[in-house]
């Protein structure tokens, strides 16, 4: 079992091996997530946007595309994200305007910068 520190060690290493500011995602706020997640589709995305109210920004969700659909994405407390798909834990340090996608042994993580100047 990994306990809080080692995943914020987790987070920290992949804010540095990609070159951005560690970005913490206090576990008492919320996520969005699909419920697609827990089908085991593939790919998993990640994008993180400027956290507001008692949200975190980060929207995850599994498949090629989003939703527009307003019911699309849940929310989720940080600390259940384990539950859902644990995998996601490490990249939750990454600052708003970064992305991921996982496939597999596939890992895809960049800086966005659309997501924070939407047009």
């Amino acid at each position: 079992m990994v306990c809080k520190m080692d995943i914020q060690d987790l987070q920290k290493e992949v804010c540095l091996k990609y070159e951005a500011p560690f970005y913490h995602s206090d576990t008492s706020l919320k996520l969005g997530i699909a419920s697609n997640v827990k089908l085991g589709l593939l790919p998993i995305n990640g994008l993180r946007i400027e956290p507001e109210g008692d949200t975190v920004g980060w929207y995850i969700w599994a498949g090629e595309e989003s939703s527009n659909d307003p019911n699309f994405f849940q929310p989720l407390h940080v600390e259940y994200i384990k539950e859902w798909i644990p995998e996601v834990e490490k990249y939750l340090g990454l600052p708003p305007g970064w992305r991921f996608l996982l496939a597999n042994e596939y890992e895809d993580v960049w800086f966005d910068e659309e997501i924070l100047n939407p047009t």
